[in-house]
């Protein structure tokens, strides 16, 4: 199991006042992050072998997005500051807040003196000027505005330190290591550090539980204030490399040049991210290097259920006879190209179950194997529920059949 620092051990179970409460509110943090850390960028049980790549930059890390196994690291937990990629968790927290009804997308977001003072990149936000929070995520996806960012930030947590404090608790939850947070947009600040791992961490959370962010990453031009501000997309690829989905860019004198990029090929998924180039041609180059290796040598395959297994089982002892399987568990596998030739895929299970039986409960293995050697396996479970047959349902039923000629 990955450790989680003492410094956010430290940090979740001191964060606030008040005895008890706060001690507790810190042990079910540490224990989340505890808890992540079993399942951040572990992915297969596989691993792979990794390439000799000549990268013009500080840090660099190539997942697989479904299953986040690693494919290249190069100093992948080094902390450094990462300037707007620091947005991935801003655009995180406020997805989160979209989808658990807290704000809408319609919502205007006002803007205080405090958005208004951010340096950097930014789309001139005036005190007292509204925009919706649709408009404020373009600002931010697009053009990378540190004062929309912020904005947001006070919108979703009441003010910036509030908002910061939520970055710092959720990067602890998804087993981000070695990542602190001081502001909402990246700009440089003592202390405000992440690592290669850590943003890729971040970046398969946002994309893969909240897909829709790409409607926004995506974006190539856009404008604001009915066309008077133009929103050009920060990311070059977006422009010339196939597949791409974003994700976020960000450069800072004491970062360097730096990008998380995600592109998707024949179903394959995967995340770049690369840290601390010296301009941005470097940067480009080291997350098309970093993408060309995944596509050309690797492949992501559906798991399917095999032929010859059954798609429901008999229940004993229940009220129903019958059971529906589900072998949804395992939508993908990734591969080396060429394993395919050697692949197998068997199912695992009893001759019947007794009840009762939960809905989503574990009732056999799918496992795959790559030339008789297991991979991978993932549960098969059920797809309804099956309660234990009582006494009343049972006299019923041997009625029924002593009445059936």
């Amino acid at each position: 199991m990955a450790r989680v620092s003492a410094y956010f051990l430290g940090k979740a179970i001191f964060a606030e006042k008040g005895g008890m409460t706060a001690m507790k509110k810190g042990v079910c943090l540490a224990l989340a992050g505890l808890l992540a850390c079993c399942f951040a960028l572990t992915g297969q049980a596989r691993e792979f072998e990794q390439p000799q790549l000549n990268l013009p930059c500080r840090a660099a890390i190539l997942i697989h997005q479904d299953t986040g196994a690693v494919l290249y690291q190069m100093n992948p937990d080094t902390p450094m500051p990462i300037a707007s990629i620091t947005k991935v968790m801003t655009l995180l927290l406020t997805m989160e807040a979209v989808e658990e009804g807290q704000v809408s997308l319609e919502d205007i977001v006002p803007v205080t003196e405090h958005s208004y003072e951010m340096g950097g990149s930014q789309i001139w936000l005036e005190p007292g000027e509204e925009f919706t929070l649709d408009e404020m995520l373009k600002a931010i996806c697009v053009s990378s505005a540190n004062d929309a960012a912020v904005a947001v930030a006070e919108f979703i947590g009441g003010s910036e330190p509030v908002f910061v404090e939520q970055m710092n608790q959720k990067a602890v939850q998804l087993g981000m290591e070695n990542t602190h947070f001081e502001n909402a947009c990246g700009l440089d600040a003592p202390g405000h550090l992440s690592t290669a791992r850590d943003v890729a961490i971040m970046s398969r959370e946002i994309l893969t539980n909240h897909p829709q962010i790409t409607q926004y990453t995506t974006i190539w031009m856009d404008s604001l204030r009915d066309g008077q501000t133009q929103l050009l997309n920060t990311n070059k690829l977006l422009k010339n490399y196939n597949g791409i989905t974003g994700l976020k860019t960000g450069t800072t004198s004491g970062a360097g040049v730096c990008v998380t990029a995600s592109a998707t090929r024949d179903g394959l998924n995967l995340i770049a991210v690369v840290l601390g180039s010296g301009n941005g041609d470097d940067r480009w180059t080291a997350a098309r290097t970093l993408l060309d290796y995944g596509f050309a040598n690797f492949q992501s395959l559906e798991v399917e259920r095999p032929g010859d297994a059954p798609l429901q089982l008999s229940v004993t002892g229940g009220e129903e006879e019958t059971l529906a399987l589900d072998y949804s568990a395992g939508e993908r596998i990734l591969l080396k190209k060429g394993e395919q030739e050697g692949l197998e895929i068997t199912a695992q299970l009893p001759q019947s179950l007794d009840a009762p039986v939960e809905e989503g409960q574990e009732v056999g293995r799918l496992t795959v194997s790559i030339q008789g050697q297991e991979v991978e396996s993932y549960p098969i479970t059920a797809a309804g529920s099956v309660a234990k047959l009582d006494l009343l349902l049972s006299l019923k039923r041997l009625w029924q059949a002593f009445l059936v000629p």
